[in-house]
């Protein structure tokens, strides 16, 4: 048995993007109970060189949108990539989630062998789309939306694996 295209993606990106909103709740209530400004949360980064909070949701949020809209030969949506509070970036989840659900099975099976052109690392690339979705775009999306849930778990946010997962 192979499994689809659409379901290795689009179910994959909301469900994780639905669970990293719980993340990014639990972080703003845990910045209310402890009397921290939202900001010191949204603003961290694990490293000097790494990209804060804000970012690495916006990123994965990207590649949530991006490979489904790549892989139906769409255009992908823009977004402003403003977001400056939790409530900013929860509604950013939102519409990418809410985009999410525009896509059906039969606008993305069978784009294993579609030629999917972008960039990588600043140079114009061409890929299948089943090597793209497998090696770009979900190791991509998965490493934004870990490392999000690990800045706030290096600041305290008290979550655990079922809060990433979306258990609970």
């Amino acid at each position: 048995m192979t499994i689809s295209m659409y379901e290795a993606s689009v179910p994959v990106f909301s469900a994780r993007l639905k669970a990293l909103s719980s993340v990014l709740a639990a972080a703003e209530q845990n910045a209310l109970d402890r009397k921290i400004d939202p900001q010191v949360f949204l603003t961290a980064r694990l490293a000097p060189d790494m990209f804060a909070l804000s970012r690495q949701v916006q990123i994965a949020t990207d590649h949530a949108k991006g490979a489904p809209s790549r892989l139906a030969g769409r255009e992908v949506p823009k977004y402003e990539d403003n977001e400056a509070s939790f409530a900013e970036l929860e509604a950013r989840i939102a519409k990418t989630v809410g985009y999410l659900a525009t896509f059906s099975a039969a606008d993305i099976d069978g784009s294993d062998d579609r030629m999917i052109e972008l960039k990588l690392a600043g140079r114009e690339t061409t890929l299948r789309g089943m090597q793209y979705l497998l090696h770009v775009a979900m190791p991509n999306f998965y490493f934004h939306l870990t490392t999000a849930y690990d800045i706030l778990r290096h600041n305290g946010v008290p979550l655990g694996k079922a809060t990433f997962l979306g258990s609970r």
